[in-house]
């Protein structure tokens, strides 16, 4: 089982998927479950949805999850053959600088290339140190021959090309998964795991589930439509977000009561926290910040639901991700206890 969960992790963080681009990944995921005879539904923005049949068809969940990640866009070609690059996501270009890259151009072709300070070389920019990590002077090297805008525009290289970043995703021997991209794609992979074992013994759900793995997530609306008004509860499974003044670690479920969008659901949160005492089940309940999620997006647009939120526990958030294997084991145990319990 544990190294079932680390293949599917290290999969899909593998996948390019940068917000708006997501297709891949989606499809990764529909395949995985089809083969497990579930159906799906895509929705128009191209959400995958897959609804698991429960006792009570009338009062019903979701669980959603995002396969989108960080990533960024050609926003220029410059006049030596470097590429400016524009931001998507929330986060800063120090987190990407000195990183490997694969630009994907509208005709399928990848490019690889690094992300570079544009004054990187110490042996010719002095205090190098001091120039800002901003888009006028981060930029992406192509490892191709091109030293002019009109010979990497040759390439099929345009303005609005996406560009990945290299996961690096590693399992050290120790139990820890070190990998960009684990936000929220360990998520998804728990519900994958979580899917089959439903199918394997035979397990038949107390209420209805919607699992919605979203595309757009890390742009602020992955799971905010096309859900059945039929849901009362509505779980964003995602990371913990870790660091000084945070509860949350590596090692147990993280249960949020409040991020930048408000309080959680009390009852839901409560709900959550006591499955976990009673299933002897390691969780911290945290604040998150400068965090929203799914769920909040789904209150934003009109959803009439009981919205909660917890998952592993994952450190570095949006830069050189790492979580462990017991997080995982955590996350997932709630997970499952979710799953088979009633709504009040």
């Amino acid at each position: 089982m544990e190294s079932k969960i680390l293949e599917l992790i290290q999969n899909l963080t593998n996948i390019n998927s940068p917000s708006g681009n997501a297709y891949n990944a989606i499809s990764y995921v529909k395949q995985k479950v089809e083969h497990l005879g579930y159906s799906t539904q895509l929705t128009n923005k191209g959400a995958l949805i897959i609804t698991v049949e429960g006792e009570d068809n009338e009062r019903q969940r979701c669980i959603t999850a995002h396969v989108d990640t960080l990533g960024a866009m050609v926003k220029e070609i410059k006049e030596d053959g470097r590429l400016t690059i524009d931001l998507i996501g929330g986060f800063k270009y120090n987190a990407i600088e000195g990183e490997y890259c694969q630009i994907e151009t509208d005709s399928g072709e990848t490019y690889t290339g690094t992300i570079c300070l544009h004054e990187t070389s110490v042996h010719v920019y002095r205090e190098n140190e001091k120039i800002p990590r901003d888009i006028e002077h981060m930029e992406v090297r192509i490892d191709e021959k091109t030293s002019s805008k009109k010979e990497t525009e040759d390439l099929g290289i345009e303005v609005g090309n996406f560009i990945s970043f290299d996961p690096r995703t590693e399992i050290t021997s120790s139990g820890f998964i070190k990998s960009r991209h684990l936000d929220d794609k360990a998520s998804v992979a728990m519900i994958l795991d979580l899917l089959e074992r439903i199918k394997n013994e035979q397990i038949k759900l107390p209420h209805t589930i919607q699992f919605y793995i979203s595309n757009n997530e890390e742009i602020g609306y992955g799971a905010n439509a096309s859900i059945s008004n039929k849901i009362v509860e509505f779980i964003a499974f995602d990371m913990g977000a870790l660091g000084e003044g945070q509860s949350s670690d590596e090692y147990t479920v993280s249960i949020c009561a409040k991020d930048a969008s408000g309080p959680y659901h009390k009852e839901l949160k409560t709900h959550l926290v006591n499955l976990c005492k009673f299933n002897h089940i390691p969780y911290k309940i945290d604040i998150y910040p400068y965090y929203t999620s799914d769920a909040s997006a789904a209150l934003k647009a009109g959803a009439d639901i009981k919205h909660g939120l917890f998952g592993a526990g994952i450190e570095s958030s949006h830069a050189l991700e790492r979580t462990h294997i017991d997080s995982i084991h955590a996350a997932q145990n709630l997970l499952y206890a979710y799953c088979l319990s009633s709504i009040n």
